[in-house]
């Protein structure tokens, strides 16, 4: 069963969506974390329940981490988003440490991944459904400008910001 609700954060009000889960903490995994105005972000569809509470331990997270005292999510993702390479470069994104950035190049290196295929890398990275906890916000260019961020990039600048204080 889908369910979803919102939190309001400085961000603005996210949506969460989530299914149910037995092993996931407050019985639910992330399927998206989507921000207003976020490019590709979800929307509510006829047969998902809100439901706050299935949301619980992941709103406390949210909490904790714009509040400054969490620097690791951990938080049970669905499974089954994304191609394989997409989910394979979503994994790479989670090692990226709070407090810090990589860019693009770095992050295909890292994977492996030949120059040519940082064009692939940056729409696979555009494609994370988890805004936030999947930290995307973290890869900027190789000048370290700011790019590419589908909740827009005042809100990345407002995520690096937060992380860096």
């Amino acid at each position: 069963m889908t369910v979803h609700t919102t939190f309001d954060s400085p961000l603005g009000e996210l949506l969460l969506v989530g299914e149910e889960s037995a092993t996931a903490k407050g019985g639910t995994a992330l399927v998206s974390l989507s921000m207003p105005g976020q490019k590709g972000a979800a929307v509510v569809r006829d047969g998902w329940t809100r439901d706050d509470a299935a949301f619980d331990a992941v709103t406390a997270q949210l909490r904790a981490y714009f509040a400054g005292s969490l620097t690791h999510f951990d938080i049970e993702y669905a499974p089954g988003a994304g191609t394989a390479f997409q989910r394979r470069v979503w994994d790479a994104l989670d090692t990226v440490p709070y407090g810090t950035t990589t860019t693009y190049g770095r992050l295909a290196g890292q994977l492996g991944l030949s120059r040519v295929a940082v064009r692939a890398l940056g729409s696979a990275i555009g494609r994370n459904p988890l805004l936030v906890v999947r930290p995307c916000h973290r890869v900027i260019g190789a000048d370290g400008s700011l790019t590419g961020y589908a909740g827009g990039l005042d809100n990345k600048r407002r995520l690096l910001d937060l992380e860096a204080a």
